[in-house]
């Protein structure tokens, strides 16, 4: 499915909530979130970003964890679409839960560096009040506290 622009002023884009099981889990760890720094910004956030002219948005999202992460990934659960102002324009950004299956990390452009930590973790090294709800949308999509 396409998303289609109610306000062609919207800038629409896409992104995951992207996370793995670790190899040995520790300390009640059932899974740890992919946060990414963008020096741009010097935040961190969800990959994500603009999806391109006419790109259904799951496959915008899977294409962007790609390019920011270096991870393929199995697309999960619809999670809550977040709309904020971004350089005074609107933006809207569809989630999905994502489960990294594959892929290695390499310092690029937009990401110079990835974390994988636990859920509380995450939800403190997130610089956006709104990237911290998906981590709670996430673990309630995969049934984890």
């Amino acid at each position: 499915m396409t998303v289609r622009q109610d306000d062609p002023g919207t800038v629409l884009a896409a992104g995951c909530v992207l996370w793995r099981r670790p190899a040995t889990p520790h300390e009640g760890r059932g899974v740890e979130i992919c946060v990414v720094h963008r020096p741009k910004y010097d935040d961190w956030s969800h990959p994500k970003g603009k999806l391109k002219r006419g790109e259904d948005a799951s496959a915008g999202a899977v294409r962007e964890v790609r390019e920011e992460t270096g991870h393929d990934c199995a697309l999960g659960a619809v999670l809550p679409t977040v709309r904020y102002l971004a350089s005074g324009r609107p933006k809207q950004v569809s989630y999905w839960a994502a489960e990294a299956t594959s892929g290695t990390f390499a310092a690029n452009r937009e990401v110079d560096r990835i974390a994988w930590l636990s859920p509380p973790e995450a939800r403190a090294r997130l610089t956006q009040p709104r990237d911290r709800v998906l981590v709670d949308a996430l673990l309630d999509a995969l049934h984890t506290t």
